[in-house]
């Protein structure tokens, strides 16, 4: 099981590790799903626009009050008599759960999407009483991290009663979705992690996994202090980190276009704004299989990588070259670990015995397919030759002008020659000998 004891040497990952981080390019999947969940309804209600509507909101700010404060008073008289089997004792179980969860905001916004109808067995067992499918969004925000709270679409039935409306059932309907948070998926434990910096980040995971969140707790201070020495201190310096315990919560998490199985940890965000210097619902989000397949030095990695796409996201625009973005994160994640060329690019070193030197920068295309292992460890190469060349401050330099959306290759070679003083073909061909060097020095 991991742990955060120190080690000289940490090995070089695994190819599911390896493949593990891919955070910016989850980032832009859990964007758009949020997007295709609700295609004509992204947004909540500015307010109520008729009597329904408003006592529904009503309804929900009640229910948003009772599950923040694990009232199970109230929840029992918000629950309909005829909800669907076991929803009250679901809503009593999340209400527990959230309870351990430092919020600054908790609430639920209806949304601009029209009423539609109920699911046929629904309205069987609610018989003649009217009733209606609305999607709502959750609106939270965890106290001392987010600025901004994230919204998260919620598919509810209601039913009005002769005393008002009622909670039916918070499952999805056609066209809507509803997502679950770490508190849908049984008891929490919650870990603070003062930072030396200010304020402090989180570790929340399930009972089950506590060993797993010990120790990314113990390592989430030297992990930011990591990304303080190249990225800098322009960031919050502080993370939440999510422990899901089946693939079902993974891919709430994340999106359903990666597999829990393969993947050990994914840094996610809901809206970007690079203009603003925003990003809004970050969270570095672990697999079910991280707690068995990483070791310390491979958990120490694969968290500092997550991290630095925390750091950089408000700064990166999407369909920026990953080679610098996945490069750079790559580089950050291994900083201080002593480690030989062929062990931490182990993928890079067959091709180059086999193929010769690198004569080309790998395409975003390779970072997705059966080529994934080489373009990462490529990736990771090109930043560790810019800083050992350049230094630090230049890597970084790079990173933040080549993270500014598409590039093509004229505007490659002026970022280049502005920031290191090289064309495209010169930086190719140096940082090929620096291989070349790194390799025959791993081999004597």
């Amino acid at each position: 099981m991991p742990d955060s004891s120190p080690s000289p040497r940490p090995r070089a990952p695994r190819g599911w590790e390896r493949f593990a981080v891919v955070g910016l390019a989850a980032v832009v999947a859990a964007v758009a799903l949020l997007v295709l969940f609700t295609p004509d309804d992204t947004s909540p209600r500015s307010g109520p626009v008729d009597g329904a509507s408003e006592e529904i909101q009503a309804l929900l700010d009640t229910w948003a009050a009772a599950v923040r404060a694990a009232d199970a008073d109230t929840l029992r008289t918000l629950v309909d008599d005829r909800a669907r089997p076991g929803f009250l004792d679901a809503e009593l179980r999340r209400a527990a759960a959230v309870a351990q969860v430092p919020l600054s905001d908790w609430g639920y916004e209806l949304g601009n999407a029209e009423p539609a109808p109920v699911p046929a067995d629904v309205a069987a067992r609610l018989g003649d009483a009217k009733a209606q499918t609305r999607t709502v969004y959750l609106r939270y925000a965890i106290e001392g991290i987010d600025a901004e709270p994230t919204r998260k679409p919620v598919t509810v039935v209601v039913v009005r009663r002769d005393d008002g409306w009622r909670l039916v059932d918070d499952e999805p309907g056609p066209g809507r979705v509803t997502w679950r948070g770490p508190w849908d998926f049984g008891p929490l434990v919650v870990e603070p992690v003062p930072q030396r910096s200010g304020g402090r980040s989180l570790v929340i995971g399930h009972p089950e996994q506590e060993e797993l969140v010990d120790a990314i707790a113990r390592e989430m201070e030297p992990a930011v202090g990591a990304v303080d020495r190249i990225w800098g201190t322009d960031w919050s310096r502080r993370a939440v980190v999510l422990v899901t315990s089946s693939h079902d919560e993974f891919t709430h998490q994340v999106g359903d276009r990666h597999n829990g199985a393969g993947i050990a940890a994914v840094a996610v965000s809901d809206a970007v704004d690079p203009r603003a210097g925003s990003a809004t619902g970050q969270r570095i989000v672990f697999s079910p299989a991280a707690a068995d397949r990483l070791d310390a030095e491979g958990l120490r990695t694969v968290l500092r990588h997550e991290l630095t796409h925390i750091a950089a996201r408000a700064d990166t625009v999407d369909g920026s070259p990953l080679w610098m973005l996945e490069g750079y994160a790559d580089y950050i994640g291994y900083l201080g670990a002593d480690e030989e060329f062929d062990a931490t690019a182990p993928t890079l070193t067959a091709a180059v015995t086999r193929n010769g030197t690198p004569a080309a920068l790998p395409e975003d295309a390779e970072f997705t397919d059966e080529r994934s292992l080489l373009a990462y460890e490529t990736a990771w190469s090109l930043a560790a030759y810019t800083a050992d060349d350049y230094g630090p401050a230049r890597l970084t330099e790079l990173y933040r002008r080549l993270a500014r959306g598409p590039i093509d290759g004229a505007q490659l070679d002026a970022v280049l020659t502005d920031v290191l003083g090289t064309d495209t073909g010169t930086f190719v061909a140096a940082w090929g000998s620096w291989v070349d060097d790194r390799l025959a020095a791993s081999t004597r």
